[in-house]
């Protein structure tokens, strides 16, 4: 028998929903073939086995929350193949409680509970009545219970989601910052405060249901990290958002003229393709822009890359495929590549490296509506650039009154590395070559 194990999902995707298993008990599975179809917090996957056989237990269904290390699926005659990516070690034997014990190092002073209830630890208990304590908790590895101690969990508190109920490190992780929220949202916290995992905070809900007929689904994985990236993203940073419009009258007679050849060539040339090749060119204007801001090392990282994030709006909620050396595309390939991206986020096929990396995003809503809106940064970006629905309007020329497309932009952008001077210089900047497309060519 071999079990297969599910792997890494990737960097900070802590778990996914299984949307469809792929195989069914008897059948005879190879190494790398696609057994079980996820959607994790950033994108839908086909996770392939590592492990080939015929399949006699099936251990997830749709509809389940699955997380690297659980066992997935059991196989008779089964053998593990190199070619697939390696799977996340699984959950490790207890070794002896001898072994388990703390040190005098390794035990904590006071727990992240004792900590906010102004409570003094209790003295550890004795060797002799340590053991029976660890005999009837919760199981979970050494390596777990040394991460508890470290940062002062109480282990047996914390729900496990691994196999059989196993505490894993992450399960342990996420008691301590539901606590450490819920510290920070009223100043005291309880054992009890504490939510099982995966659950969400804030006050409780009324009863709506005394009102009216109510219907509960869930939120996918998808929308689920789509709040709690935002929450992060308007807590961390101070935003500050400055309009301008820009004349893109002569823009739009230019794009018409070449829109028929860029069609051929399999993309759209849409005003989002254009505004990510200006802002390709205007992050090498002003650098400060395509940085992020390292709170913990009070420094400033500077990337010497441009890739440009593109906000797509999906059945699933928004997506942000990044086009990698933007800088180093033309106008052409630009479209081609936003275009194959924006399917693939709607078809939910893009992968996490497509939409990781992005030095900084752009968010049209021109094509919905609307006449201005203060877009978010996209953390750990330092700006985000929103393009609204551009219209005619009077415009004065020293003479008279002509009519002119005016595109509504507004820069959203973090304000404890951009002034507000130097974001209305690089706002202003991207709206002069929006209206001068000839500008573009000439700055590079």
């Amino acid at each position: 028998m071999a079990e297969f194990i599910l792997p890494n999902l990737g960097d900070g995707v802590a778990q996914g929903d299984v949307l469809k298993v792929l195989v069914k008990i008897g059948d005879t599975i190879a190494v790398d073939q696609p057994v079980v179809e996820l959607e994790t917090d950033k994108a839908t996957i086909e996770v392939p086995s590592n492990v080939a056989g015929k399949v006699k237990e099936i251990r997830v269904k749709a509809g389940d929350k699955v997380k690297p290390g659980q066992a997935v699926l059991v196989m008779e005659n089964g053998a593990a193949g190199a070619a697939s990516a390696p799977a996340a070690e699984a959950p490790k034997q207890e070794a002896p409680l001898a072994s388990d014990e703390p040190t005098a190092a390794e035990r904590p002073r006071a727990s992240v509970v004792d900590i906010a209830a102004g409570r003094q630890p209790a003295a550890p208990p004795s060797p002799a009545h340590t053991a029976p304590s660890v005999q009837t908790s919760s199981p979970a590895a050494p390596s777990v219970r040394r991460l508890a101690r470290e940062i002062g969990v109480d282990v047996s508190q914390v729900t496990g989601t691994g196999p059989g109920g196993r505490i894993t490190q992450d399960d342990v992780k996420e008691f301590a910052k539901r606590v450490m929220h819920s510290i920070g949202s009223n100043g005291q916290a309880a054992a009890a405060s504490a939510r099982p995992a995966g659950a969400g905070h804030g006050p409780a809900l009324p009863d709506f249901a005394k009102w009216g007929e109510l219907e509960r689904k869930p939120m996918t994985g998808i929308r689920r990290k789509t709040a709690e990236h935002l929450s992060h993203a308007w807590n961390a940073i101070p935003h500050v958002t400055q309009f301008d419009k820009a004349d893109i009258t002569s823009l739009e007679q230019v794009r018409k003229k070449y829109r028929g050849e860029v069609e051929k060539a399999g993309g759209n040339l849409t005003v989002t393709a254009v505004a990510a090749k200006v802002i390709a060119s205007a992050l090498k204007a002003f650098p400060q822009f395509n940085a992020s801001v390292d709170a913990a090392g009070e420094s400033i990282i500077y990337k010497k890359y441009i890739n440009v994030g593109i906000a797509v709006d999906t059945d699933n909620g928004l997506l942000v495929p990044v086009i990698r050396n933007a800088d180093r595309k033309n106008l052409i390939e630009l479209s081609i590549e936003i275009n194959q991206l924006a399917e693939k986020a709607k078809a939910r096929k893009l992968t996490l490296d497509e939409m990781s990396g992005g030095s900084m995003s752009i968010s049209n809503l021109g094509g919905i509506g609307g006449t201005s809106f203060t877009p978010i940064v996209n953390w750990p970006e330092v700006a985000i650039l929103g393009i609204s629905r551009g219209a005619f309007e009077p415009v004065w020329n020293g003479t008279t009154f002509e009519p002119r497309q005016m595109l509504p932009l507004s820069l959203s952008y973090d304000h404890r590395l951009i002034d507000g001077a130097d974001a209305i210089r690089f706002l202003r900047w991207v709206a002069e070559a929006l209206e001068q497309p000839f500008t573009l060519a000439l700055r590079g």
